[in-house]
């Protein structure tokens, strides 16, 4: 059974891969949406996000995501998010202090501390090690590489909601988190060639349900 996806385009994406990763996995109908009253529903939701937290938090309120997104994870239905889609799901964010995130997942976001040899922010390819018993996508138990972007992590108030984890220094940082219906990856799926796109077609069958 396939299922519809909506893309959630909050005008500062280049959203060319992502959607062409998404056709590739095979959806019945993918829509991007730049505004809430655009939505038909769908079984899956993304949140792609790049730039400054408080910034997109915005965007989110302007384009009215934020309230389609509640009604969508409250009913039951799928979202995933994607780099700083992924820490929009959390409480707050130290880049923006008194700018609310989502809330979907307890948490917030603090800026990723720079070692030798790891700078920030941190680009390029680094392992994907699984950290939860959640067997919703086979395809993380593999351990493989995948690409980031970013300069902040995300720190859940449980260790329930970490999927995996990447190494990143001394230290390690979530790199998925999952809550019920709600997932979020801090790399980029649709970056990230073969693993990418079996992580993807992995999403669609949990959305599946």
């Amino acid at each position: 059974m396939s299922i519809e996806v909506e893309i959630l385009d909050l005008g500062v994406n280049n959203l060319a891969s992502l959607t062409k990763s998404v056709e590739a996995a095979e959806p019945r109908a993918l829509r991007v949406l730049q505004n809430a009253s655009e939505s038909k529903g769908a079984d899956l939701m993304i949140l792609p996000g790049v730039g400054a937290f408080g910034a997109v938090v915005s965007e989110l309120k302007q384009r009215g995501f934020d309230e389609l997104l509640s009604t969508h994870v409250a009913s039951g239905e799928y979202l995933m998010g994607i780099c700083l889609g992924m820490q929009l799901l959390t409480e707050s964010s130290e880049e923006t202090p008194g700018s609310p995130g989502l809330g979907f997942i307890p948490g917030n976001v603090t800026r990723l501390a720079p070692s030798e040899n790891n700078p920030v922010p941190h680009v390029g390819w680094a392992s994907v090690e699984i950290a939860s018993q959640d067997n919703a996508f086979p395809s993380l138990a593999q351990e493989l590489d995948y690409y980031f972007v970013h300069s902040y992590v995300v720190e859940t108030t449980s260790s329930e909601n970490v999927l995996a984890t990447t190494p990143f220094g001394p230290h390690t940082f979530a790199s998925a988190i999952k809550k019920d219906n709600v997932v979020g990856f801090q790399f980029h799926p649709e970056k990230s060639s073969n693993p990418g796109k079996a992580l993807l077609r992995d999403v669609l069958g949990w959305a599946r349900g």
